[in-house]
């Protein structure tokens, strides 16, 4: 039922250029076009589009895929836990093609040269109403699976009102949250309430008197089918994020209530019920098996681009990537309360290939316009990719982690496992908008701290055991944080607690002792009221003395069990 041909006939159109790359941008434009990204059999009489995990990036970019992406107990060495090599083979890419630059890290640099950058939100305009002119508006609901308002410096100095504003233009038929919340509740609700769409999150709840602060649901009709839409924001928040930005909220999975909310949809006439998730791929899988009647669960969360729609048991699962580089369309063809067929595509945002849309172009510049000054600022340049994504390290984090140890003078530096933020290429500069793509938060003050070897310990464990719990629903998704100055071994098939040994300094190889305190720095605690700097000018400061940089390969965490 899924056709694989149609996305990947745009590794098949440039299969050529991989040959030969003398004038590589030039021949993929020529080779690659709007028309073939867009090629599509329409299938039954509803279009759904999923875009999810867009951390605010209106402008086009570059974004590095994972090269490790462990899974651990039944998700092993399946999708979405398969990269480079391993993920091109399990999906039938050619080496070297727009479908493998778009989703892989396999030769990166030079497909990153050939291809261009990717997403923009004047791009994704262009796809999204070209589909709904093809296919009849009637018929298509377009679906933002939340982290949309954060991860920018525009968007963290309006209060998420720039991408507010942006994708007001897409028209969303609904969407669901995780980082909105770090914009504190007060934000959140009065932003919620001027959508003019729906704001959903079933699992979101006041404390005190067990209500729900969201609507959990609401019923669209497309092509003469009744949609049930279920929205799940991340059930995490309070324990990923600040809970003293949210501390009147309680969240969680609510495995329970999202059948009692299926439930109601199907009483309430409703033909096909989605569920717009921000749970992560792992416990998404893991809840299809549990709950029943969800037709599809569009996924978010762990920011998985997944070219194919994946079944379990009668729920589709679809992972539509990140950053505004992909959006996902998916065709149903709904009769009699049942999908009798269906067809996905995933669709890459190649920036030079698609045209912009001239009304959301013109709503970026204008949101952007009073900050552009600061964005273009130039801190240094690169010799090496900076990036993020990785179950252990990014450069890009191998950087924040040396500006913090120079800046405040530490032994250790910790930087969070997150996997927002655009990449830089060698030879480019390094500029304000790069690093606050990396950074922007509401809590990024620096702290400096003595800590214990056994805190440090338990620091690693915890974050390991949000990553590598064989049951999905004590996965919080996210990277190991980012560790500088530090070095240790993890096994990832062992049990909480005693995973992580062998730690050491890792510029004198000195055992860590438990009862010896270091110095230890680091940003993004969830605690209230810490003191520091902001981590873009401990960043910044770096740079100024450090205007180069170069970035080798780092080894200090051996993995053992992958």
């Amino acid at each position: 039922m899924i056709s694989r041909r149609e996305f990947f006939q745009v590794a098949a159109a440039t299969a050529a250029i991989a040959k030969g790359a003398a004038s590589g941008r030039a021949i993929a434009q020529q080779k690659l076009t709007q028309a073939d990204l867009l090629a599509f059999a329409p299938v039954g009489n509803v279009t759904l589009l999923h875009l999810t995990d867009i951390h605010a990036q209106l402008m086009p970019l570059y974004f590095r895929e994972p090269s490790v992406n462990i899974g651990v107990g039944a998700a092993r060495g399946h999708v979405p836990h398969l990269t480079g090599a391993d993920f091109l083979k399990r999906f039938g890419v050619a080496e070297g093609s727009a479908a493998a630059y778009a989703m892989s890290c396999e030769n990166f640099e030079a497909l990153a040269k050939t291809y261009g950058r990717v997403g923009g939100l004047d791009r994704v305009a262009t796809i999204i109403k070209a589909i709904r002119a093809e296919r009849g508006a009637d018929k298509v609901a377009l679906l933002d699976g939340g982290d949309t308002w954060q991860g920018s410096w525009t968007a963290l100095k309006t209060g998420g009102r720039d991408v507010i504003d942006c994708m007001a233009l897409l028209k969303p038929d609904a969407m669901t949250a995780h980082w909105e919340f770090t914009y504190g509740a007060d934000r959140v609700k009065e932003a919620a309430a001027a959508l003019g769409f729906p704001f959903l999150a079933l699992n979101v709840r006041d404390s005190e008197w067990n209500e729900p602060v969201f609507d959990p649901m609401a019923m669209l009709e497309r092509g003469g089918v009744k949609i049930a839409v279920l929205g799940q924001a991340f059930p995490y928040t309070p324990v990923a994020n600040p809970r003293w930005m949210v501390p009147d909220w309680s969240f969680g999975i609510r495995e329970e209530e999202v059948q009692a909310q299926v439930d109601k949809a199907r009483k309430a006439g409703a033909d096909l019920v989605v569920l717009l998730s921000h749970n992560g791929f792992d416990v998404d899988r893991k809840l299809a098996t549990r709950v029943r009647g969800i037709d599809v669960i569009l996924s978010g969360h762990t920011h998985d681009a997944v070219p194919e729609a994946i079944p379990v048991g009668k729920t589709l699962i679809v992972a539509s990537g990140s950053s505004g580089k992909f959006i996902a369309r998916l065709d149903l063809d709904v009769r009699g309360g049942e999908v009798k067929a269906y067809r996905h595509k995933l669709i890459p945002i190649f920036s030079d290939v698609i045209a912009p849309d001239p009304e959301m172009a013109a709503r970026i510049a204008e949101v952007r316009k009073p900050y552009a000054a600061d964005l273009a600022r130039v801190l240094g340049t690169t010799e090496s990719t900076l990036f993020r994504r990785g179950n252990f390290n990014g450069t890009f984090d191998d950087l924040i982690c040396d500006a913090i140890l120079a800046e405040r003078d530490a032994e250790i530096a910790l930087s969070p496992g997150f996997r927002w933020g655009a990449s830089v290429l060698p030879g480019q500069d390094i500029t304000f908008e790069d690093l606050t793509n990396m950074t922007s938060i509401t809590y990024p003050n620096v702290y400096r701290n003595a800590m214990t070897g056994e805190q440090l310990k338990a620091v690693l464990e915890d974050v390991a055991d949000n990553l590598f719990n064989v049951d999905p629903y004590y996965q919080q998704g996210g990277d190991m944080v980012r560790a500088g100055g530090l070095a240790y071994t993890i096994d990832v098939t062992k049990d909480r607690g005693k995973r992580i040994s062998g730690m050491t300094l890792s510029k004198t190889g000195v055992a860590i002792e438990s009862a010896h305190e270091y110095q230890v720095a680091g940003w993004a605690s969830v605690n209230q009221d810490v003191k520091g700097p902001p981590v873009w000018d401990v960043v910044a400061n770096y740079l100024a003395t450090n205007k180069s940089v170069k970035l080798e390969q780092n080894r200090a965490v051996k993995v053992v069990g992958a």
